[in-house]
């Protein structure tokens, strides 16, 4: 993963494609664990950003309970 900051979905599509480019088995150990390594980076990337999303979604459902409970 380069430096700079990609977006949750560009990384997901690279995740996709690691993960595919190591199913079809025709890396050598070397690739395949500079691929994993890779993979692992950016499956960390995408949890926290899903984490993230979990935490605003749950923080703005909570705010429209309270709206809907003062009307």
């Amino acid at each position: 993963m380069t430096k700079e900051k990609k977006g949750f979905e560009e990384s997901l599509e690279q995740l996709e494609a690691l993960v595919s480019n190591l199913e079809d088995g025709d890396l050598s150990l070397d690739e395949s664990i500079e691929k994993f390594e890779e993979g692992a980076k950016l499956y960390k990337f995408c949890k926290e950003q899903l984490g993230k999303a979990e935490k605003k979604i749950t923080k703005l459902s909570e705010s429209l309970k309270e709206v809907n409970l003062e009307e």
